[in-house]
């Protein structure tokens, strides 16, 4: 169970450092065609400031974005307390409660910290599961919270605006160059700035999926942890493959913030996809629980 997070862990790690790497080489590439280190400096500079300032608002959005509305115990007794019975076991402080009003059986967390947390449920999983999977589903909606998912979802998104940044830079020096450039009308920096400017988002869009997934290997590891139940979300999971459908209100954005694929399955390829396949993260539940 715990080597299972920690596996998890070094991945996110792993993945991250690759990301750096990435964008390590693109600025080494730009500064090398420009003659000219600051615009690289710059443009991490605003990619960096970019997303400090979606760190700060991406909650509000995602909850606006998702058409929640927050309720009270008295709203709707079953979640609140199962969500603050959850609070309780894990220690953390009692995140706002959210309901979205949609058929589509899903749930989501978000918050820069456990002090700042939200979750959303759509009243479709609330009439699809039960009290036991209801309570794994927010388990591992906390777990996020918990593991600091937003921040890590924060710092990959920082790193591909600064790829989108470099590798579109990268495009109109090569066919641009500059005043001071002699290498403005090389073939060969125009092929590489060609090049760049093509696989770098795509390879950048591969890796912040590959991150999305992570997350939630982990957060389905640290909700089995905290109910000691992993079937419980085992058969909730099944149950949101069985009987999910597309979100109405859709948002590419924040796809990778619900428990389930908001999409219609098998629209987007499991390559670019923000979660892993069910029945994986089904079978490794499985295996977390026979080491209890």
């Amino acid at each position: 169970m715990y080597r299972a997070i920690a596996k998890n862990k070094r991945n996110t790690v792993f993945i991250i450092l690759l990301f750096i790497l990435i964008i390590g080489g693109l600025a080494a590439l730009a500064a090398y065609i420009y003659r000219d280190v600051s615009i690289v400096i710059i443009t991490l500079v605003i990619a960096t400031g970019y997303a400090v300032i979606q760190y700060f608002a991406a909650s509000s959005q995602a909850l606006s974005m998702s058409g929640a509305h927050e309720i009270q115990k008295a709203d709707n007794p079953r979640l609140y307390r199962i969500v603050e019975n959850l609070s309780i076991t894990t220690g953390t402080p009692m995140p706002k409660v959210y309901i979205i009003n949609d058929p589509a059986p899903n749930a989501f967390a978000t918050g820069r910290d456990p002090e700042h947390a939200s979750v959303a449920a759509t009243t479709g999983i609330l009439e699809l599961l039960t009290d036991s999977e209801l309570e794994g589903v927010m388990a591992h909606e906390i777990g996020h919270v918990r593991n600091y998912d937003i921040r890590v979802s924060m710092i990959v998104f920082g790193l591909v605006v600064a790829v989108g940044f470099i590798a579109d830079m990268l495009m109109r020096m090569a066919f641009f160059g500059g005043r001071n450039n002699n290498n403005g009308g090389n073939p060969i920096v125009l092929v590489l700035g060609l090049a760049a400017f093509i696989v770098a988002p795509i390879v950048a869009a591969v890796v912040q999926a590959a991150i999305s997934r992570q997350r939630e290997y982990l957060a389905d590891a640290t909700g089995a942890l905290t109910t000691r139940h992993p079937d419980a979300l085992a058969s909730a999971l099944q149950k949101l493959s069985d009987y999910g459908r597309p979100m109405q209100r859709q948002n590419s954005g924040m796809a990778h913030m619900w428990i389930a694929d908001p999409a219609k399955p098998g629209v987007m390829a499991r390559l670019f996809s923000t979660h892993p396949p069910i029945p994986d993260r089904i079978a490794r539940l499985g295996e977390i629980g026979r080491t209890f």
